[in-house]
């Protein structure tokens, strides 16, 4: 698909953010991109437009019933000086079942990638090449019909907005410390655990307050039935490397498909580890520690890419993973998907897209 899409510039282009003191998800490029829907038109008049507010009546739907979605993905500055996407496909068809659950109309996948590459593409040179440096990109779709009634809207708006980070955590890829959460719960199968939706991290927000206040960097969630089987980490899909086999939370509806978590299961695969998705209780995990055997725990997501675990507190009880230090199996992976998106490793998967 060769979508065009209508261009306004800027006037008042703004300065450029240090690569060196590049935070995460504070500063924002010169352009975005919109385009909006209603049931007699579909999905139209896809534009680039200067950054800025977006005009909402106090009854938008998204005000009030929360019919939002978003995604995340990365541009990266390759050695050679071009543009990549890593696996941009792949947040175009999570879209696709997000918005299939929050009753947003579908968006075709092609032109989805389209409108990413095109801004991404308008605002190239924001696109840091600083090591550890990339260009965030967040698509979102909200109803913005102004209506109050339960029922799903028939207006929405997609926007996708730029920023330039650095490491998510300013530790980079120090070993973080982890509080398993047995009070509260993020979801439940037949919910929205699988969705990505604002809602699911809005919850999530009193057990990371709480965590944040014991000291630690994010939380580990509990099933949300029985409070004993593992999940996720934070905004993160978790790994447990357990006498030599890895074990990770199957999708079964309460957890995000992670497009990271599928990269580090075929890499793992391919390297002829043994990978188990299936369920095991955070019990299974400490019985694990206590023989000896529980060598590495990591999580992976866009944000970080892998992101090592050198403690874990649960019920009072800590436990100190790999000495807390980076284990192998961590390192090896988030060099060999790291160096992919930078390009300075061959893809062979068909993964990168050039912008």
């Amino acid at each position: 698909m060769n979508t065009q899409f209508k261009i306004t510039k800027t006037d008042r282009p703004k300065q450029k953010p240090d690569p060196d003191t590049l935070e995460f998800g504070t500063v924002f490029t010169d352009h975005m991109f919109l385009m909006d829907y209603n049931k007699s038109s579909g999905w139209h008049d896809g534009r680039i437009v200067p950054y800025g507010p977006i005009s909402l009546d106090p009854a938008a739907a998204v005000l009030h019933y929360s019919q939002t979605m978003f995604e995340g993905l990365k541009a990266y500055r390759a050695k050679d000086g071009s543009i990549q996407l890593f696996r941009p496909d792949m947040n175009a068809k999570r879209t696709t079942l997000t918005n299939a659950r929050l009753c947003i109309p579908p968006i075709d996948e092609d032109l989805f990638v389209n409108a990413i590459k095109a801004i991404v593409d308008f605002d190239r040179e924001w696109t840091p090449n600083k090591e550890n440096t990339s260009l965030y990109v967040r698509p979102f779709i909200f109803a913005n019909e102004a209506f109050l009634g339960v029922r799903p809207a028939e207006q929405f708006i997609f926007v996708i907005i730029l920023s330039p980070v650095g490491s998510y955590y300013k530790s980079g890829l120090a070993p973080t410390k982890i509080f398993v959460e047995d009070e509260y719960v993020r979801a439940v199968a037949g919910g929205t655990g699988f969705a990505k939706i604002g809602g699911n991290y809005a919850m999530s927000l009193k057990s990371q307050e709480k965590a944040h206040a014991h000291g630690f960097s994010q939380v580990l969630w509990l099933d949300g039935v029985e409070r004993k089987y593992v999940e996720e980490i934070g905004t993160s899909n978790a790994f447990f490397v357990i006498g030599g086999e890895i074990f990770t939370a199957p999708l079964t509806g309460s957890i995000l498909p992670g497009i990271t978590r599928d990269s580090v299961i075929t890499l793992l695969r391919e390297w002829g580890f043994p990978v188990r998705e299936e369920r095991f209780s955070i019990q299974d995990i400490y019985d694990a520690h206590e023989k000896g055997q529980l060598d590495e725990v990591f999580a992976t997501g866009t944000a970080t890419v892998i992101s090592p675990v050198g403690l874990m507190r649960w019920s009072g009880r800590e436990i100190i993973v790999n000495n807390g230090n980076i284990g192998h199996l961590s390192q090896k992976l988030y060099d060999e998907i790291s160096g992919i998106q930078t390009g300075l490793i061959e893809d062979r998967h068909g993964w990168i897209q050039k912008v």
